[in-house]
């Protein structure tokens, strides 16, 4: 569209009034702030953020209104800073839908209203990571795990033969209860091994003479 000299003038004194972001990105379910900063001299005009592929034909969003108060049309608001010459859009909670061309402006009464264009983007939201590992091996001590299982950080702690904590203890199973468990089976054994008597017999509970034969006597059937 071919505008005069005079028009283009107006537009480009207007653009170079307000300044703002290019471009601004968030994340789906997040939110996004767009500072849109003026001249001094503007801070009672209303400012307002719109929606459109064109600043003349955009579709208004939120308002100010002329005050230095939050305003807000649903998941959208805007506040004016005068102090800062400085008025921040806000849009929360973001969808995919929410992506396109948006508009910053001042609304005058019979000049061109000062405008910058902002491309938003919304990305998706980053993917949570949860740390697992494998366990290549897993010892007898922890019966019905199966091997290359993959466990979470916390199962890791109680099953994973690879961890700290298991390893510890599978190492003072083998290496330090078991000689301990096997050395007392073995004294037990010991005390209760059975008593021979004479000739290498045991002991005859019917002949109770040949348990304790006197000196010099030989037992019966010698």
């Amino acid at each position: 569209m071919w505008l005069s000299p005079f028009l283009l003038l107006l537009c480009l004194s207007g653009s170079l009034s307000l300044t703002g972001p290019s471009s601004v990105t968030g994340t789906l379910g997040g939110s996004l702030s767009v500072p849109c900063q003026y001249e001094e001299g503007y801070q009672r005009h209303n400012k307002y953020w719109c929606r459109g592929e064109f600043g003349i034909t955009c579709e208004k969003i939120v308002e100010t209104k002329g005050e230095e108060k939050e305003e807000r049309s649903g998941r959208v608001s805007i506040r004016d800073h005068a102090d800062n010459f400085t008025f921040i859009v806000t849009m929360e909670n973001l969808t995919t839908d929410d992506a396109g061309s948006y508009w910053c402006r001042i609304q005058r009464t019979w000049l061109p209203d000062p405008l910058v264009q902002v491309n938003v983007s919304v990305s998706a939201a980053p993917k949570k990571t949860t740390e697992r590992t494998t366990c290549q091996a897993v010892p007898a001590a922890f019966p019905g795990l199966k091997s290359k299982q993959n466990l979470s950080t916390k199962e890791v702690l109680t099953y994973c033969s690879g961890s700290l904590l298991s390893s510890v203890h599978f190492l003072l199973l083998v290496f330090l209860k078991l000689p301990l468990f096997l050395t007392l089976v073995g004294a037990v054994l010991w005390v209760n091994r059975p008593q021979r008597g004479c000739g290498g017999n045991k002991p005859n509970e019917d002949n109770p003479q040949c348990s304790t034969p006197s000196p010099g006597m030989a037992c019966p059937g010698m």
